[in-house]
């Protein structure tokens, strides 16, 4: 896609710090990272969102995610991840990108970004949890 920053970094038109660059994505720092070492994981058709991307590119994908998790650790000496994707709300990018955050303990991130909500009661929940899994075997 022309006008997609992300596009432009797989062609190689624009840069980007890159730690990988694979048949099935490419991976580089974030320029807004959480933590130094933040890296963003893009395939490199331009789908969306994660149901956009064809079901035969997951496994080549998400061991690209992967790989970049465990190097990530590796690398930086962190004591674990986080690894998160944003579909549509929240997406800065319209370009599929998996996140790959760098943790410490004690380093001031807790939990989620955003606030919990509980449910009212274990109906409430039931409700819900029937919803999606209509909606799963309806797919």
């Amino acid at each position: 896609m022309a006008d997609c920053v992300f596009c432009a970094i797989v062609a190689g038109s624009a840069s980007a710090f890159r730690v990988a660059d694979e048949p099935t994505g490419v991976a580089f720092l974030d320029t807004r990272p959480v933590f130094r070492g933040h890296v963003l994981v893009v395939p490199r058709e331009h789908v969306e969102t994660l149901g956009d991307l064809p079901a035969p590119e997951l496994p080549g994908y998400f061991g690209l995610v992967r790989r970049v998790t465990l190097a990530v650790e590796a690398g930086l000496g962190a004591g674990g991840t986080f690894v998160a994707i944003n579909n549509r709300v929240s997406q800065s990018v319209p370009h599929l990108h998996t996140h790959v955050v760098p943790r410490t303990k004690g380093d001031g991130l807790r939990g989620f970004f955003w606030p919990r909500h509980r449910y009212a009661d274990d109906t409430e929940a039931a409700d819900h949890a029937e919803r999606i899994a209509a909606a799963l075997a309806a797919a």
